[in-house]
């Protein structure tokens, strides 16, 4: 279809959506070189890769996620398909982590599985930086280990991730949620708390504490914190069983070197955790200090209709990380091995062959297909950061030999056009 632009016609630009945001190629080489380190780290511990979809049915997420949770209420994309059937963009991967658990019964193959999987997400929330409307996430999770000493072990793969990334300023902290047990006694006690709270709580939870007062415990509103100075604490209420399951996560903590906080109010904001959680704390990200978090979720396969099976995991926050991630920038810039510059079109003809042929041997290359001079090719192979430039035109094909220069040491040597690509490959290894 051709569509004519008029002289004077008012062209109006199309925006990002807010809350969304384009990841440049500048940018992209960090994000690259943080996901190839995390798929290393995933694998070096037993991880295999799962791909979900970004859309699932609504009650996927109500049922898991908690129908009294912000996320629910108020965060997620959802809308009818043609049938009418809700669905929505995933604003957690969890969930769907789980459904697929069931889906395919993985766990008949191994009830032992242990899942990563790195994308988008979507939450409807305000804006700000470093938190988007799309953001990114990379998701462990392991189902069928009930031992406290998988616990103790997965806050130390994520440690391992930042210390390999080179962040430092991070704090593991950590707290126990109980169980179905133990919780009850729990929420009866902050319930009586909150009772006598009532006048310093938001409208939010005023409304919901008496559902779930859990839910409290996670506002961010200042007169709710404030409010909950002496709430009663979830490590106070646990059930020996949970209390054992507890002293022996810090125990193998201490024994594998992680230093961590023990955090009574650290509660998180899904409804499917169970004992132990935690968060990945930072100083270098202001009041939004969690890059990442996680914890068990004992009973959610059973809850989507899957066998009765333990499974704990966590999720890191990428959009934030690549905030805070100071690398040398050469560690994940774009690296162009060879830039030819071809000058005529007899040249270009035969500077396209050897491209091809050196891309399908693992070199990257460039060429500059304009009628640029060769002072203006050598600006942009000086542009572009190539390691060396090939320089062809009508003399050097008749002469059967090419330049090649190296840009660091500007040393040029003389190349036979016969068995051009081994020559090269050679010459820059």
């Amino acid at each position: 279809m051709i569509v004519e632009i008029r002289k004077g016609l008012d062209i109006q630009m199309i925006n990002l959506i807010r809350g969304f945001k384009d990841i440049l190629p500048e940018e992209a080489g960090i994000w690259q070189h943080i996901e190839k380190t995390a798929r290393m780290i995933f694998e070096d511990f037993g991880f295999s890769e799962i791909r979900l979809p970004i859309l699932e049915r609504t009650d996927l997420f109500s049922r898991s996620i908690g129908e009294d949770t912000d996320i629910v209420e108020k965060e997620m994309y959802t809308f009818s398909d043609r049938k009418g059937d809700l669905i929505t963009l995933r604003p957690e991967a969890t969930a769907s982590a789980v459904r697929s658990y069931i889906q395919h019964k993985l766990y008949a193959v191994d009830p032992i599985q242990k899942l990563y999987t790195i994308g988008p997400m979507f939450r409807r929330e305000r804006p700000q930086k470093g938190r988007y409307r799309q953001f990114y996430q990379m998701n462990a999770e392991i189902f069928g280990i009930d031992s406290p000493y998988i616990d103790a072990q997965l806050i130390y793969v994520l440690m391992v991730f930042f210390l390999r990334l080179n962040v430092t300023d991070i704090s593991p902290h950590i707290n126990s949620l109980g169980c179905l047990e133990c919780r009850p006694k729990f929420k009866d006690a902050l319930l009586a708390f909150l009772s006598g709270k009532t006048d310093q709580l938001c409208t939010d939870c005023k409304r919901r504490k008496d559902k779930n007062p859990l839910r409290v415990l996670d506002c961010k509103v200042l007169s709710c914190q404030e409010s909950l100075d002496d709430a009663p604490a979830t490590l106070d209420h646990l059930c020996d069983k949970c209390q054992s399951h507890f002293e022996k996560v810090k125990y193998i903590l201490e024994k594998i070197n992680v230093e961590f906080v023990v955090d009574k109010r650290l509660v998180r904001g899904l409804d499917y955790y169970t004992r132990t959680t935690f968060e990945i704390q930072t100083g270098s990200l202001g009041a939004q200090s969690a890059v990442a978090g996680g914890g068990r979720y004992d009973n959610l396969v059973k809850i989507l209709g899957g066998p009765d099976t333990p499974a704990i995991g966590f999720a890191i926050g990428l959009d934030r990380l690549v905030e805070i991630v100071d690398l040398k920038k050469d560690v994940y810039e774009k690296r162009l091995n060879v830039f030819i510059a071809a000058l005529g079109e007899r040249s270009r003809e035969a500077a396209i062959e050897w491209a091809c042929a050196l891309g399908n041997t693992d070199v990257s290359v460039e060429i500059d297909f304009s009628e640029r001079s060769l002072k203006g090719l050598m600006k942009r192979a000086d542009r572009l950061k190539a390691e060396f430039v090939l320089i062809v035109g009508d003399k050097e094909l008749e002469e059967k030999s090419v330049l090649l220069r190296n840009m660091k040491t500007k040393e040029q040597v003389s190349l036979p056009i016969e068995g051009i690509v081994e020559h090269i490959r050679k010459s820059i290894s």
